[in-house]
């Protein structure tokens, strides 16, 4: 069955901000909202935002009655994740998708998110990977918010660019787009949350982990064969990587390279996705052709 893209968003139309992971305050949303407003979107703020319970924005299960409350309501055309962090994995076992199911619209955010991106595809409905409120107004952040408001009002978005990669792996796939962070993604391995990556091009991106985590998190996604059935893999920013007093040996991209070459999957280095102010949007969900030639990558 084709995965369902929700409907584009209308000037007029109500969107919700959430937080499913980390605290955040109205305060701090404040040059967001300014924006979501100026794009004719009637801007309404989740309980969950200035709420706190330690590092969260308030407790399990205020958070996933909040989330609850924005996917049954009707009059809500998509819900805006506020930030990520850690802890949407902690409430969405207890969601309820029946009437989203009714009504979709879409959801959006990356990091933390890929739980819902990957818990909804699962369901049959794609999602947006991008900026979230925020991060909206970083330095050198323009082309991430540009290209989240192309998504979200059904915009015909413009091709993504990779550059020339000495890692890179020359071809062409078409599939359907899977992916996000990988640390969540190897979270999720066992859960039913987890998707299928198998005739599908996977995108990864990540931030501050060690290197040796890393390689244990590929380790596990190539020996689990979840890298087998891959038609192409899109490899976005790795962010922040860390290393022991004894060094690794070996950087983000070389991990990847070890880990992918048995297989004959062409692999695309360097996409503006993940932990960096050029974090352009993607649909996950929607079918995309993958090109990795002499002069670089593209996602279109």
């Amino acid at each position: 069955m084709p995965i369902v893209l929700p409907p584009p968003l209308q000037p007029g139309q109500r969107v919700a901000v959430v937080s499913t992971a980390r605290k955040i305050t109205a305060a701090e949303l404040a040059p967001a909202l300014a924006t979501l407003a100026g794009w004719g979107l009637d801007v309404v703020l989740g309980e969950s935002i200035g709420a706190e319970n330690h590092q969260f924005a308030g407790h399990d299960a205020l958070r996933r009655r909040d989330f609850q409350r924005q996917l049954d309501d009707p009059a809500i055309a998509a819900i805006l994740c506020a930030r990520g962090g850690y802890g949407t994995a902690r409430i969405v076992d207890g969601l309820d998708f029946t009437h989203f199911q009714k009504h979709p619209k879409w959801v959006a955010g990356f990091s933390d998110i890929t739980v819902l991106h990957c818990h909804l595809l699962r369901l049959g409905y794609a999602s947006i990977h991008g900026v979230m409120p925020v991060l909206f107004h970083q330095p050198g952040g323009e082309m991430a918010l540009q290209t989240l408001r192309t998504a979200l009002f059904g915009e015909a978005p413009a091709p993504l660019l990779a550059p020339p990669h000495p890692l890179q792996r020359l071809g062409t796939a078409t599939g359907e787009l899977v992916g996000g962070n990988l640390s969540l993604l190897h979270t999720l391995t066992g859960t039913p949350s987890q998707v299928s990556f198998a005739g599908r091009i996977l995108f990864l991106e990540d931030l501050d982990e060690y290197r040796y985590h890393l390689d244990r998190m590929l380790l596990h996604l190539h020996r689990s064969g979840q890298l087998a059935g891959l038609a192409g893999l899109a490899v976005g920013h790795f962010s922040a990587m860390r290393d022991n007093a004894v060094p690794f040996g070996a950087e983000a991209d070389e991990i990847i390279a070890h880990y992918t070459q048995d297989y004959d999957f062409p692999v695309g280095c360097g996409f503006p996705i993940g932990h960096e102010p050029d974090n352009a949007a993607v649909v996950v969900g929607r079918p995309m052709r993958l090109t990795v030639n002499a002069a670089g990558s593209q996602l279109a």
